[in-house]
């Protein structure tokens, strides 16, 4: 038996373990080999095998959450002329717990995966770039230019750009939901945690969508990004 702080501690390692596991398999799957040989290898942290108390500062250090604000997997440059394939994406109960994660940016467009916890909401806002919502799991409302919807899993509510659109989720559960927005809204690598989070991020000009991603076509054609034949790149 071990004592109280030892027990939240070690809880909170396997919590953030399984986490990391489930959110790095979700966005980067070809890592599944390298995190299940990781996890098969782990050994229990040795204060669990005796009764004891952690120093205050590893306690804070183990159960202090840690704020992402970037992924560094992943890439902030034009995406590569291949696959992006993610399984399961929109029948999956995700609950990673983060408010906002891009998944992809593509020229002319942006994959985004939003979880609203309940109680919350996206916020009162207007883009610039077209949106298109797919909701997973759970359920809400939706106002768009002053007109509201009852929505919930399986529903698709499209925003045209420069239109005001608000989304509020009414349950007792996470409303879940995928985006796509064309051209990106998004940094590439962007991972808020909180709609705080982003808020903050967004007012600071750090949560911008790069020049690369609302070039356009004949832009993109001219530096070679887009070959009407396929290729070669």
């Amino acid at each position: 038996m071990f004592d109280h702080d030892s027990s939240a501690t070690l809880l909170s390692l396997r919590l953030d373990e399984y986490k990391c596991h489930s959110l790095c398999t979700f966005r980067h799957p070809e890592m599944l080999p390298t995190l299940t040989r990781l996890s098969s290898r782990r050994t229990t942290p040795a204060f669990a095998n005796r009764s004891t108390t952690l120093p205050s500062a590893l306690r804070t250090l183990t159960t202090t959450p840690i704020l992402r604000r970037k992924d560094p997997a992943m890439s902030s440059g034009p995406p590569k002329h291949e696959m992006k394939y993610f399984k399961d994406l929109t029948s999956s109960v995700r609950a990673f717990a983060e408010f906002r994660t891009v998944l992809h940016t593509g020229l002319y467009s942006q994959l985004v995966a939003m979880e609203v916890p309940v109680g919350g909401d996206i916020g009162d806002e207007v883009h610039t770039v077209d949106q298109v919502l797919i909701f997973t799991s759970g359920k809400g409302k939706a106002t768009v230019a002053g007109k509201d919807q009852d929505i919930k899993a399986s529903d698709v509510v499209v925003v045209p750009a420069g239109t005001q659109h608000q989304f509020v989720n009414t349950g007792d559960t996470p409303l879940e939901l995928i985006t796509v927005y064309a051209p990106a809204e998004h940094d590439p690598r962007t991972v808020h945690k909180t709609k705080e989070e982003g808020d903050k991020e967004e007012d600071e000009g750090k949560d911008e969508a790069p020049e690369w991603a609302h070039k356009s076509m004949k832009e993109n054609e001219e530096a070679g990004l887009v070959k009407a034949s396929g290729g070669p790149y």
